[in-house]
């Protein structure tokens, strides 16, 4: 043995991160990204919504009419049953009136913004470097990010329907719950069916964050990102309303949106809900796939 080798210890073999630091990584992205002034904004402004939208109705109904919009309607393809109607008759309709108005725009959007911002703007501001030093492996770190982006669906969906339920019980009174099937159910059930729906809603919103994801792993910029995940949403939306492009409907992510509907009728109609569902796992599985790949090989310079 050489006097080198006897002098120099074997250099250790390199250790993976303990699940205890993976957890660990998960938790601060979860607490970096909702002390932002920007996520409390966001949440804000979404809870805001089913206040505004409860104080309207109550105002435009304190003489004793009504709000002037019909019942009825589908769910699953593209219409949503009038809720605003039902809301004088039973406050927990708030919940699912502030859901339908919040999900083809506001939701998607705020969405649009904290995904669209998760890589590139640590890459924008010059920290993507820093967190890679860490034995964090990019597809963890990836994989925290796109975690924390579906804690944020979950909690905007959240914020929409517990406001729009404290708002509904504080305007408007409860009681036996009338699905839009026309059978009766009690307030327990119809609580059930709106955390139901909620969750929906929170699924729905996957295929968004997933697209943002990808796109924010495309550039260094989290205002590009941001806007272009926007534009993307906003531009589906509008390839879905024009009537000559039916044959691609089915396979843009909000199509299927209004589908929660179908959680309040008696029996529940699952072909649109089982349609969006696994619409937004196929976005989820391509989006999520590329950007992986490209993130993993990504040269990092921010």
């Amino acid at each position: 043995m050489s006097r080198a080798d006897a002098g120099t210890p074997e250099a250790p073999a390199a250790r993976r991160p303990s699940p205890l630091w993976t957890l660990a990584l998960f938790r601060s992205e979860l607490t970096t990204t909702f002390r932002r002034w920007r996520t409390v904004a966001l949440l804000g402004v979404l809870a805001a919504v089913p206040v505004l939208i409860g104080i309207a109705v109550k105002i435009e109904t304190s003489d004793g009419g009504g709000i002037g919009q019909g019942g009825g309607g589908g769910g699953g393809e593209g219409e949503a049953p009038a809720f605003f109607s039902q809301i004088t008759n039973n406050g927990i309709f708030l919940v699912f009136a502030a859901l339908a108005a919040t999900l083809p725009v506001f939701l998607p959007m705020a969405i649009g913004v904290i995904a669209g911002d998760s890589i590139a703007g640590e890459a924008s501001s010059g920290t993507l470097r820093y967190l890679l030093v860490a034995p964090a492996g990019r597809a963890r770190l990836l994989l925290a990010k796109f975690t924390t982006v579906l804690a944020f669906c979950l909690a905007a969906t959240l914020a929409v329907a517990v406001t729009g339920l404290a708002t509904g019980a504080l305007l408007f009174p409860l009681g036996d719950f009338t699905l839009i099937s026309g059978t009766t159910v009690s307030f327990g059930d119809g609580l059930v069916r709106a955390l139901g729906v909620a969750a929906v809603v929170a699924l729905s919103l996957v295929g968004v964050a997933t697209l943002g994801v990808f796109i924010s792993t495309l550039t260094n910029s989290g205002v590009a990102a941001m806007a272009t995940t926007v534009g993307l949403v906003i531009t589906t939306q509008i390839l879905d309303t024009i009537p000559q492009l039916h044959t691609i409907h089915p396979y843009l992510f909000p199509h299927y949106w209004l589908s929660f509907a179908d959680l309040l009728r008696d029996p529940v109609y699952w072909d649109d809900l089982v349609k969006n569902l696994g619409l937004q796992g196929l976005y989820a599985a391509v989006f999520g796939s590329a950007a992986w790949a490209r993130f993993t090989a990504k040269d990092i310079t921010a």
